[in-house]
Formats: C-alpha cells, sequence, structure tokens
C-alpha cells in the first residue's frame, strides 16, 4: 500500500451548479465558475471556469457556452466529465506531475438526488481517475464545514442556498433527519431579476448582468438598515432596440425576488413541522445555519428570523462551508464513514 499512497492523492470536491470549488491539501486550490465554453465545429473545449464564463451571453454561433450541471445534477455528461478533469489538471501541485496521480475523492451532492443521478456524478470522478469515490450530502458537509459536532445527539438546522438547489435538513447524531430540496436558489433568483427589468423597466438584460445586479444590490426585505447605493444597468431597451441604462434600487430587487423566497421560507417552515419534537426543542435553542451563496443576500437572515421566531446564523464564508466540509470528511474517511456514500 505504501507506494500506491504516493501515487494517490487526495481532493474534495464541490460540484455545484453555479460554481465548482476543489480542495487540496487543506487549500481552496480551484473555486469557479461551473461553466464550459465548447468550439462547435471541432468540438474541443476551449475554455473553461472563469474564462468560459466571460464568454456567456457574447458569443457566436461557432462557440457555446454550457452549464453542465442543473438543478445541482449533471445534466450534460461530457461537459461536467470534461470541465472536472481541466479543474483537476489545473490545480497547481498536480501540475508538477509527470502522469496524473490516481485521485481519491469526496465529492459532494443534494440530498434529493436520484440513484441514477448519483451514478453519473460518480461516474465522472471514475473517469477522470478516481481510484475511491466517496459522496457526501450536501446539507451534511454544509454542517460539517460550518463547524457543527453532528455526530451529537442534538438537532441542528441546515439551510444550504446553492446556485440550483436549496437545501433544508435537520441533522442530528451523524443522519440527516428529515430534509427537503426545493429548486428554487441563485439561478431562480437570477431569472426573477431579468424577468423584472424586462417587465418593469422594458430593458433587456442577459444572464450575466442579472447576476451581478444579484450581488451588488440584491435584497430579501424592502427596509435594510445598511442599504447598498442605487445600480446603474445597461442593456437593450425593448421599445426602441436602443441599448440603454436604467436605475435600480435594491428595493425593487426585493420585490423581483419576493415570490420566490417566499416558497424557499416555506420549504423551512414545512421540514420544521416534521422535525420530532426532541429535535424541535433543540432547533429552538441553537436557531438555523445559512450556507451557499444564496445565503449572502441581504436581509435573508432577519426575513427567515421573523417567519420562523428563530435565530438565524449565516456561515462564515458561507459559499466555501460545504466544500470545507466535504475537505473535513476527506481527512477523517473513518471518522465520518457513516454519513459517506461509497
Amino acid at each position: 500500500m505504501g507506494f500506491f499512497d504516493f501515487m494517490t492523492e487526495d481532493i474534495a470536491i464541490d460540484l455545484g451548479t453555479a460554481n465548482t470549488l476543489i480542495i487540496h491539501n487543506d487549500k481552496v486550490v480551484i473555486d469557479s465558475p461551473s461553466i464550459v465554453a465548447r468550439d462547435r465545429i471541432s468540438g474541443k473545449i476551449i475554455a473553461v471556469g472563469k474564462e468560459a464564463n466571460m464568454m456567456q451571453g457574447k458569443t457566436h454561433e461557432n462557440i457555446k457556452t454550457i452549464r453542465p450541471l442543473k438543478d445541482g445534477v449533471i445534466a450534460d455528461f461530457d461537459a461536467s466529465e470534461k470541465m472536472i478533469s481541466m479543474f483537476i489538471k489545473s490545480i497547481p501541485a498536480l501540475k508538477k506531475r509527470m502522469f496524473t496521480p490516481a485521485l481519491r475523492m469526496v465529492v459532494c451532492i443534494p440530498s434529493g438526488i436520484t440513484e441514477v443521478e448519483m451514478r453519473a456524478v460518480k461516474e465522472s470522478c471514475e473517469r477522470v481517475n478516481g481510484k475511491e469515490v466517496y459522496l457526501i450530502h450536501e446539507p451534511m458537509a454544509a454542517a460539517i464545514g460550518i463547524g457543527i459536532d453532528i455526530m451529537q445527539p442534538k438537532g441542528n438546522m441546515i439551510v444550504d442556498i446553492g446556485g440550483g438547489t436549496t437545501e433544508i435538513a435537520v441533522i442530528a447524531l451523524g443522519g440527516i433527519v428529515c430534509d427537503k430540496s426545493v429548486k428554487i436558489a441563485g439561478d431562480v433568483f437570477t431569472n426573477d431579476i431579468v424577468y423584472y427589468m424586462r417587465t418593469q423597466h422594458n430593458l433587456f438584460v442577459g444572464e450575466s448582468t442579472a447576476e451581478k445586479i444579484k450581488i451588488q444590490i440584491g435584497a430579501a426585505i424592502e427596509d435594510l438598515e445598511t442599504p447598498p447605493e442605487d445600480m446603474s444597468v445597461q442593456g437593450r431597451d425593448l421599445l426602441t432596440g436602443k441599448p440603454k441604462q436604467v436605475e435600480v434600487s435594491y428595493r425593487e430587487i426585493a420585490k423581483a425576488l419576493d415570490k420566490s423566497i417566499q416558497r424557499i421560507e416555506d420549504a423551512v417552515m414545512e421540514t420544521l413541522s416534521q422535525t420530532p419534537p426532541e429535535l424541535a426543542a433543540d432547533i429552538y435553542n441553537t436557531g438555523i445555519y445559512l450556507a451557499g451563496g444564496g445565503s449572502m443576500l441581504r436581509g435573508l437572515d432577519k426575513r427567515i428570523s421573523q417567519k420562523t421566531d428563530l435565530p438565524v446564523y449565516i456561515a462564515e464564508d458561507p459559499l466555501r462551508a460545504v466544500v470545507r466540509g466535504t475537505g473535513m470528511a476527506l481527512k477523517n474517511i473513518s471518522k465520518f464513514k457513516n454519513i459517506l456514500i461509497k
């Protein structure tokens, strides 16, 4: 085994709908958008990650940008495999190696995933030289990443708002007691903003612009204590066809996102209503933990707190909570072996 150990590298992957993160040697070495650009004629992948992201919405007919994951699961098998492979090859420490080392990987998956979708993730990883592939449920990884001791007989509630799905889970004794996975998350927020700009301002904006709006002035409530400044948004005027610019305030974005956030609130309420009473008592004391990029939406913590009458905490560096937890699971595979899916 000794020689094989030397040949094996450990990596933890958070394969997200919007962003893919990879940890190697306890460091986040890859943090890139999950997107690839393919040349239509040769079929070759010409760019991946940040580079491909800049091309999004600006391509001509010979280049196609693909997001291989949809709603947290692999939608385009070939593109996802190439994407993972290119990310792994671009890890600085592995670049020095003469040949691709065998990999031991832990990859996280949404909790509402089917057997087939699970196998797609596994096979993608095995094809990029993953010799031992373990899977871990996202809310579990998020809980470990936040720093909760999940093995305790104590209930904790995690709400992980990613790009494709929102994962809500109550965790105790190293397992998920009740969970709900809804397909309303960052991507839906972005589309809500596109729709709002279109209907309210007659302004046609692309996905990348809507994403920028969401990050810069996105909000979940209409009265923030420290409101962000209004933002100038450029796009195409639907009436005249000319490029034009409008000023947008965070209040408008809060209106645009209201319906979707309500659906997330409902899912949280439903999960709470299915929680066994002993764990509900624990959650009354521990509150709700938010992770994932969606948790950074201004005022979302306050809004969920008002709805549930519970304290709501945002994980530090919420975008990386899941991959951090996945990395910790990778380090102690023996400790977490009951959680990991082989």
